[in-house]
């Protein structure tokens, strides 16, 4: 016998053997979290590539598959957190239809007054409303100040996940380093291992890609195209947190004006990138709890501080609408603005010579300059806002809606109509657009103790804050609308005295339902106009309803919103599982596999050793020769 055929025996048993402790790490590391499913390599070698050696040991790995994975954990990531938080968005508005909830809490204060416009001589009925009133503002205010607690609750969430997502950078980076300096291929395999579990995991916090390089190593780096690690090198995520968050906390890429966290990448060079601000995050956790605190929880703030404006406005307020009229001197409207107020915005509809409309939002302050407005805080975003100053005087309307318009418009106080009428023309062949109509909602209380001044209106809601103010949608000293919700309150003059529920004035008698009759019928009947910010009407469209439907609308949005949630977070789950699936049938480990392969390699084994059984025996024959 040939010693060739000795040293391939033997070179046989050493590889099977080889062979047989990958298998036997297979099969003892079928339940590890992240482990790879392990093959030996073998090499061809000796005289006409008649023996084998041992070649390297390499992972089973299926990139497509782990790409896959990655993109689905970050997408599930997110529709779990936004499932989550939506889910419990929802549940503070109630249970739609019970006693409890924001609808069943609204019908009963309509109820009351409905109840005590049959019967105004009623204290008792009378009681009922002011009871009623006080539930319904502490019922938003509640809701309101949940909304604010899922904010905070998220806020922290953010700072909690940046740094465990900067962890996992870190990591990633060491790995990075200890795989190009390792030359064995049995450590080499666990560690890229680790870093392939540390990476499948910050997918779970970002949308993340990877770049492979000569070296073993990797590249991360955002789908946005932001370097996270490479090599050794990564970049630190921080987050400036601020803790509990108000209504008037919101995002800004003037850290002078950002009221909430953001998240700062730091390369090793030292520069600095707002991810929030760059946009670079758009998957994971870190997007979710963003699109929450910077977007849906904002215009879940934004629906009741609406819809509490709403409630305050519709019972306080006068609606203004211009009367056609047409001089010499050109065609437009006449309008009564008595008793306007700071935040009474009047809207203009102009039509130009194309016949293109759009409207001009006049809005009053009372100081000088006038104060600035958010267009967003409008009715009417799209709109082309003015702020005007406005005083005591009533002659001051008509001089400022005059310096607002310009020259081609004349405007003139219009005693025949009221103390603050107004008379606003297009002038003839000026070239102004024509005046389709003009409206204004007017506060008709001078203050919350104004509640007898012969107007059916009475400002039974009035903002909380201090010892209380009328709710006017003042932006004097910054926006009234903004955290109204929270601050909304029953007006104490009224609590004190339920009668001016139904006396308009001292001379008006009690068994006079016009005032509770007006009061029903603005809650149930009337429309108003909602801010398009609200998102009830659409994509920057106002929505015009009676206050009761849009509280009704507020519930269905938001537990349509949450249904929609949870039924992409149940896709995306279902999605996940198949790349779990699809990764663990390609590179995971099979008992059933690394059984049939143990067979066939002690089958191998027990070959090889038989020839070499025979060599020996032939060796001791020929020796007893």
């Amino acid at each position: 016998m040939s010693f060739t055929a000795l040293s391939t025996a033997a070179a046989g048993l050493k590889s099977t053997q080889a062979a047989i402790s990958v298998v036997s790490q297979n099969i003892a590391n079928v339940g590890t979290a992240g482990y790879i499913k392990r093959t030996l390599d073998t090499v061809a070698q000796g005289p006409g590539n008649s023996g084998v050696a041992i070649g390297t040991i390499g992972r089973i790995l299926d990139d497509a598959a782990l790409k896959q994975l990655r993109l689905e954990t970050s997408g599930s990531s997110y529709t779990s957190m936004m499932s989550d938080v939506r889910t419990q968005l929802d549940k503070l508005y109630g249970i739609p239809g019970t006693s409890t909830a924001l609808d069943g809490v609204m019908n009963d204060f309509t109820l009351a007054l409905q109840t005590l416009a049959a019967d105004p001589t009623s204290a008792p009925a009378r009681s009922t409303v002011v009871s009623a009133a006080s539930n319904l503002a502490s019922k938003i205010g509640s809701i309101a100040n949940g909304v604010q607690s899922l904010r905070t609750a998220t806020e922290n969430q953010l700072g909690n996940d940046t740094a465990s997502a900067s962890g996992l950078l870190s990591s990633i980076a060491a790995l990075n380093t200890k795989i190009a300096a390792t030359s064995d291929d049995a450590a080499k395999a666990d560690l890229l291992d680790q870093r392939d579990q540390a990476i499948n995991s910050l997918s779970g916090y970002l949308d993340v890609q990877t770049s492979p390089q000569r070296d073993g190593t990797v590249t991360v780096i955002t789908a946005s195209g932001v370097t996270l690690v490479d090599r050794g090198a990564a970049a630190t995520l921080s987050f400036d947190g601020r803790g509990t968050l108000t209504p008037d906390s919101a995002y800004s890429s003037d850290p002078a004006k950002r009221g909430v966290g953001t998240i700062t990448a730091t390369t090793p060079g030292g520069a600095k990138i707002d991810l929030v601000a760059s946009n670079a995050i758009r998957s994971g956790s870190l997007a979710a709890g963003i699109e929450l605190r910077d977007t849906v929880l904002p215009q879940a703030q934004r629906q009741l501080d609406d819809l509490a404006a709403g409630l305050s406005r519709s019972l306080s307020d006068k609606s203004a609408t211009g009367t056609p009229v047409s001089t010499s001197v050109g065609t437009g409207v006449d309008i009564d603005l008595t008793g306007l107020s700071a935040g009474n915005a009047i809207t203009i509809t102009l039509k130009d010579a194309s016949g293109t409309q759009r409207n001009l939002i006049l809005v009053p302050s009372n100081t000088s300059p006038a104060a600035a407005v958010n267009p967003a805080d409008t009715s009417d975003p799209t709109a082309t806002i003015v702020p005007i100053t406005v005083t005591s005087d009533p002659a001051s309307i008509s001089t400022a809606i005059a310096n607002a318009l310009g020259s081609t418009f004349s405007v003139t106080a219009q005693t025949g109509v009221g103390v603050g009428g107004v008379r606003i023309l297009s002038k003839t062949g000026s070239g102004a657009p024509a005046i389709q109509g003009v409206t204004a909602s007017v506060t008709q209380s001078t203050s919350p103790t104004d509640t007898q001044n012969g107007a059916v209106q009475i400002p039974l809601f009035i903002d909380g804050i201090g010892s209380g103010r009328l709710y006017t949608g003042s932006f004097d000293g910054g926006s009234q609308l903004t955290g109204f919700a929270q601050r909304i309150t029953v007006n104490p003059t009224v609590v004190a005295k339920t009668e001016t529920l139904v006396k308009s004035s001292t001379q008006t008698q009690t068994s006079d339902a016009t005032r509770p009759n007006y009061l029903y019928d603005a809650l149930t009947s009337a429309s108003r106009t909602f801010s398009a910010a609200s998102g009830i009407g659409g994509v920057d469209a106002p929505y015009s309803s009676s206050v009761r439907d849009f509280a009704q609308r507020i519930i269905d949005a938001q537990g349509a919103a949450a249904a929609t949630a949870q039924n992409l977070d149940e896709g995306q789950g279902i999605a996940l599982a198949t790349a779990q699936g699809r990764f663990a049938s390609s590179s995971g480990v099979s008992i059933d596999e690394e059984m049939s392969k143990l067979v066939e390699l002690q089958t191998a084994y027990s070959a090889n050793a038989r020839v070499l059984t025979a060599a020996r025996d032939m060796m001791d024959t020929l020796l007893r020769i």
